[in-house]
């Protein structure tokens, strides 16, 4: 078996959002689970109930059963480690890559390109989604546009280019999405949670209002911080499953499959 048993193995996310989460549970549920994941000071999270960024806001979190901490240093994430959780830290430079010399780091920010992500910052590096080469900057990228690649693992080449608009549920896309219509202050009318009616105020930015386009659940609401114009917002779930607004998607599972499976690749051969 190449190097270090698989539980051994030291991981650090960059980014902690829905998607990152997704990636981390599946990983710690595999017992990889020496996890440190980055954030940035003022995390932007909508599925707010399935993303460890919370944790930077409420310094712990359990997502499926699975705990995440903050931590304020990274000599602090063996402790972490210890009590079984994932840490998080506050750190958008990523400068624990450097600090903790792990042997994977995983670029899950889904910022839609490559905020400077090289493959020589561990052993093995995956980026997720548009933005990533392999090989040429990382060692291996997931898909993460929903449909039939969403999940597989590229080894030579790109994931497909960002198109823009979400996923369809149920026949709606772009409708889904709460956007702000101009740069301001969010403070809610509704809570995640919801059901809400195609037409009812959900939130306002300042004193402008957003409406839900189409009915269903709010599965998805930023915290009430300052945002940017066409910031994503909110999350409305045509399906009307309440349990869907407190799990982890079907898209981050697979990508968290996806990103398993290079992970299995790289490291459980056998010579």
């Amino acid at each position: 078996m190449k190097g270090k048993p698989i539980n051994e193995l030291i991981v650090v996310i960059k980014g902690a959002g829905e998607m990152a989460t997704g990636i981390a549970h599946r990983l710690c549920m595999s017992h990889i689970k020496q996890i440190v994941m980055t954030e940035i000071p003022e995390p932007i999270s909508v599925r707010r109930t399935v993303a460890f960024s919370e944790v930077v806001y409420d310094g712990e979190m359990t997502v499926e059963s699975v705990h995440a901490e903050l931590i304020k240093s990274v000599d602090k994430a063996q402790d972490i480690w210890q009590k079984k959780k994932i840490a998080v830290i506050v750190d958008p430079q990523w400068t624990i890559v450097n600090i903790l010399k792990p042997d994977i780091v995983i670029d899950a920010i889904m910022a839609k390109k490559n905020l400077g992500t090289k493959k020589i910052e561990a052993p093995f590096v995956i980026g997720v989604g548009p933005g990533f080469t392999a090989p040429a900057d990382v060692h291996a990228v997931v898909e993460s546009n929903r449909g039939h690649n969403l999940g597989s693992v590229f080894y030579d080449g790109s994931a497909e280019p960002h198109t823009g608009i979400p996923g369809p549920t149920m026949g709606y896309t772009s409708e889904r999405v709460l956007r702000s219509p101009h740069a301001g202050l969010v403070k809610h009318v509704k809570t995640l949670g919801d059901s809400v009616k195609k037409g009812e105020i959900v939130l306002y930015i300042d004193e402008t209002p957003v409406n839900a386009r189409i009915d269903g659940l709010l599965r998805g609401l930023i915290r009430e911080i300052r945002v940017k114009e066409n910031e994503k917002i909110g999350d409305i779930d045509p399906r009307g499953v309440k349990e869907y607004c407190f799990t982890i998607t079907e898209k981050a599972r697979a990508i968290g499959g996806g990103v398993l499976e290079a992970i299995m690749h790289e490291f459980n051969k056998w010579e």
